[in-house]
């Protein structure tokens, strides 16, 4: 018997430790988790948006915003309405940016002239004529293979992707499940922003009657490189 009592006393011993490594572990838990983030005034909103995208320097997503601020979408979106009102006078030399979900703060375009007297540089980049036409034919088709652009143009295009990533106009979006993975490209957020658009959704129809241009032209770059 005293040996049957004593094993269930070390059980209920160990039980016991055990019980309390768990609620010690709990308890630690609960110490280390992160804070929620305290919300926002809602009077102190709008500043707090203009402050982060200010600091930022580049497009924010709405749901980050949220997160930060803690305020929920509609609430957010109503500040920034507020904001871009506020940038509607012609006193304000900043305004409102949106990119799909993001938003940036950026320089009215009618300011342009001065920031580049300012810094004393040209645009960064020039379009020829063949990137241009491979950039719409990505822009309108993508993801699209590196294939698919040279079936349609009829030239190779290894010129013209390099130099629109080097632009940061395109970027790679994966691979195609088929065989040879070729890569896919896409338009990113400063193309968005070369062009003015908010939204791939805002870009004019392109016809059949544009990509028999695209092909004619191709066809003449063609004839240029035999007769060099």
């Amino acid at each position: 018997m005293s040996e049957e009592l004593q094993n269930v006393e070390t059980e209920e011993v160990t039980e016991e430790i055990q019980a309390e490594e768990v609620q010690a572990e709990e308890v630690q838990a609960v110490e280390t988790a992160p804070e929620a983030p305290k919300p926002v005034p809602d009077e102190l909103l709008a500043g707090a948006i203009e402050g982060i995208l200010f600091s930022m320097g580049e497009a924010v997503s709405l749901s980050r915003l949220c997160d930060a601020l803690g305020k929920d979408k509609r609430t957010v979106r109503a500040a920034l309405k507020k904001l871009e009102q506020s940038y509607e006078s012609e006193e304000r030399g900043i305004a409102l940016t949106w990119f799909e979900d993001s938003v940036q703060l950026c320089t009215k375009p009618e300011h342009y002239d001065y920031l580049i007297r300012l810094t004393k540089s040209q645009p960064k980049f020039t379009l020829t004529d063949s990137v241009l036409e491979t950039l719409s034919i990505i822009a309108y088709k993508q993801p699209v293979t590196r294939v698919e652009i040279e079936k349609i143009r009829g030239v190779s295009c290894d010129h013209a992707i390099n130099k629109l990533l080097e632009y940061d106009l395109i970027r790679e979006l994966g691979r195609l499940d088929a065989p040879g993975k070729p890569l896919l490209f896409g338009t990113t957020e400063q193309f968005l922003r070369s062009f003015g658009v908010s939204s791939l959704d805002d870009l004019p129809e392109l016809n059949p009657v544009q990509v028999e241009e695209f092909k004619k032209q191709a066809e003449e770059e063609i004839q240029v490189k035999l007769d060099i």
